[in-house]
């Protein structure tokens, strides 16, 4: 979730984070974040200080005394120490001011996530199909696979999940962001696409819909209705 109320640096900020991959919802003011992060599940949060309504160390101590335990980033261009010192005692994990490097902000982000409990792994391997989370390198069998950066997305959340099925509504929400239509077909389109990168050619399938559940990527033998 990015919190920003200006909105070109909003804009600038969740147009680099989803060439990234990431799925991000745009919260423009501090209650609008406290209903967000009430009623979806996220792995960061970047939060900027001045906000409308409530400003950003409000809605931090807010948020950690409701129990929310995942990473914040503040994002301000209050730049004194004592502002740092309020936004990091009111429970952000990091700051960062601006102006900065978007560089430099994915890289306070990746040092965020490897915080969280369940730590992303840098590679991750399901049969012969492995992935690496630093370079976003897709192989099977040794052979290099292509993927776009939403597809890379959707394959990295379903070997993050292997052997469980996980349904539309968790894949829209951890690779998609707010804008998504619910009543869109994108989700199967995309596996299609997967499909035909992953599997096609091998004689053992990796990916497979369950007709009402959603889908599993697995090495197991589960019944499949592709």
């Amino acid at each position: 979730m990015l919190v920003e109320d200006e909105p070109r640096v909003a804009g600038f900020i969740a147009k680099g984070l989803r060439e990234q991959t990431y799925a991000v919802d745009v919260a423009r003011d501090g209650e609008e974040a406290l209903y967000y992060a009430a009623v979806n599940q996220y792995d960061l949060v970047i939060l900027d200080v001045m906000l409308p309504v409530k400003d950003g160390y409000a809605v931090c101590r807010e948020l950690r005394s409701s129990g929310f335990r995942i990473p914040i980033l503040m994002l301000t261009a209050r730049d004194a120490v004592d502002d740092r010192v309020a936004g990091l005692d009111c429970g952000a994990d990091d700051y960062l001011t601006k102006p900065f490097d978007f560089k430099e902000l994915l890289a306070r982000l990746r040092a965020l996530s490897r915080r969280i409990a369940e730590i992303r792994p840098e590679a991750i391997q399901v049969a012969d199909l492995a992935l690496n989370t630093s370079n976003h390198v897709v192989s099977r069998a040794g052979k290099p696979i292509s993927v776009t950066a939403k597809e890379y997305a959707l394959l990295e959340f379903l070997m993050l999940n292997q052997d469980r099925i996980v349904n539309r509504e968790q894949i829209a929400q951890h690779v998609w962001d707010e804008n998504f239509d619910p009543f869109s077909n994108i989700i199967d389109v995309y596996i299609r696409r997967l499909r035909t990168k992953v599997d096609t050619g091998f004689a053992q399938a990796l990916i497979h819909t369950r007709r009402g559940e959603g889908y599993i990527l697995t090495a197991r033998l589960v019944k499949s209705d592709d």
